[in-house]
């Protein structure tokens, strides 16, 4: 019999990350020595790797990290939430942060290829994913400019790290207003900040559906055109930040709220976990 307890089984599956039954197998075929029982899972792990590529990374975190003038926003995914609130995978994601805003990186191809001592970000997942063994990739990266920076990171579950995350570059001293406003992003996920900012195929595109529903609907042509200019305004006011009722007060624009407190927001990023 290996010599190892379940206590010893317990200790290394919650230190890695990995499977009951893959790292009890790992400790019989090592007699209980730990050191080579991880380095069994790794190997394992590593001819893994190529077989998870293709599953879906819907788990995860989302982290930010502000550097001066700039604060990158990072979306890691893995596939179980028993992953996703590991010490290894919430310690590889501040190891990913640090790397891809050191490297000021704005994608994730060039987030991937951020170096991490003589590694890079994508050898480092790569290694830490072989131990785990699940499938982990770095699947968003945002920058945000800024004189300020208001971050919100939400808990969807308290058992879990954050699967919500905004990043809100500012100027302006009302600290709090800044925050609220990444709350009601959060809520309200807009797309563009401005009106102005949606591309004009996807305006055209949203005219054609709303006037063809308009029509199906039997509305009088005499009142087609501001018909359609109403729900035009009622999409803007989906995808558009400005354009958006405030979460917290629908009597409000966004756009009030902001001048009201002296706020300008320069750039907002978003991501939600597996979205």
């Amino acid at each position: 019999m290996a010599n190892f307890s379940l206590e010893d089984l317990k200790a290394l599956r919650e230190q890695l990350g990995t499977g009951m039954v893959d790292t009890k197998n790992a400790l019989v075929e090592a007699e209980g020595d730990v050191e080579k029982a991880t380095e069994i899972l790794r190997l394992k792990g590593a001819k893994g790797n190529a077989k998870r590529a293709d599953r879906s990374t819907s788990e995860g975190l989302v982290a930010a990290k502000e550097n001066g003038a700039t604060t990158t926003l990072i979306e890691l995914g893995c596939e179980t939430d028993f992953v996703a609130k590991n010490e290894k995978f919430l310690a590889l994601s501040n190891i990913v942060l640090d790397a891809v805003a050191a490297a000021g990186a704005t994608t994730v191809a060039e987030g991937n290829a951020a170096p991490v001592g003589d590694k890079t970000v994508l050898d480092v997942i790569n290694d830490e994913a072989a131990i785990i063994g699940e499938k982990v990739e770095l699947r968003q990266v945002a920058v945000v400019e800024g004189e300020k920076f208001a971050v919100y990171l939400h808990k969807t579950n308290k058992d879990l790290p954050p699967q919500v995350g905004v990043v809100v570059g500012y100027s302006g001293d009302d600290a709090e207003t800044a925050r609220s406003i990444a709350q009601h992003i959060s809520f309200a996920a807009p797309i563009y900040l401005t009106r102005d900012e949606v591309p004009a195929a996807e305006v055209e595109k949203e005219r054609e559906i709303v006037t063809e529903i308009s029509k199906n609907e039997g509305k009088p042509e005499a009142a087609l055109p501001k018909i359609v200019e109403g729900r035009l305004t009622a999409y803007f006011k989906q995808v558009a930040l400005l354009e958006q009722d405030y979460a917290k007060d629908n009597k409000l624009s966004v756009a009030k709220v902001l001048a009201d407190a002296g706020l300008t927001v320069t750039g907002f990023a978003r991501f939600k976990v597996g979205a």
